[in-house]
């Protein structure tokens, strides 16, 4: 009997904080991970590509290969969608309806039903766009290691910045520790963003 209760208790211990590989957040947004590994996220303000020319869409597609081969580095592009939380719309439409017509009332009764079920299959989802660049640690030689490893980092993110801007994409440099937290709760924490009704 002991055993089973201290097993039990074994596995309540366990924290996110264990099974994280994150070992801390600097102020300036880089991440530092158990195994030595610095990484920072670049968010991504992509142009509307559908809306460019024939001849725009080549131009685009041109530079895009040109930054992919000039790129010496891994990196990882991430796509988070999160449905919309409408409810401050909903609530604007039904304060205005005591007051209108009955007609209106059902168009917009009609309207909210059309807008949910829209949202519901993720059809109104806005997307956040997401570079991860890391920096390993080959060189056991390096003295200041979180000094070396952000301007790395640093250099890495104008490289990618310069690229995407042929391309006519914004890259945005995250270097807020708390917008960092925020970001991967929002990656660990998708149950409530895929389904905040």
């Amino acid at each position: 009997m002991r055993e089973k209760i201290s097993n039990k208790n074994k596995v309540n211990n366990f924290s996110t904080q264990n099974w994280l590989n994150i070992e801390t957040i600097f102020e300036n947004g880089i991440i530092k991970t158990k195994d030595n590994k610095y990484i920072k996220i670049i968010k991504i303000k992509p142009i509307n590509f559908n809306l460019k020319s024939d001849l725009e869409k080549e131009a685009i597609l041109n530079s895009y290969k040109i930054f992919l081969k000039t790129s010496n580095f891994d990196f990882q592009i991430l796509i988070q969608s999160n449905k919309e939380d409408l409810s401050n719309h909903f609530s604007k439409i039904n304060e205005n309806l005591n007051s209108e017509e009955k007609n209106i009332q059902e168009i917009s009764n009609k309207y909210i039903k059309y807008i949910k079920e829209l949202n519901n299959n993720k059809k109104s989802s806005s997307k956040n766009y997401y570079i991860i660049i890391d920096y390993i640690n080959k060189n056991n030689e390096i003295i200041d290691l979180d000094t070396y490893a952000f301007e790395d980092l640093n250099n890495k993110y104008l490289k990618i910045k310069d690229g995407l801007a042929r391309c006519g994409n914004n890259a945005i440099d995250i270097n807020d520790k708390n917008e960092i937290i925020n970001i991967l709760f929002s990656f660990l924490n998708t149950r409530k963003y895929l389904n905040n009704n």
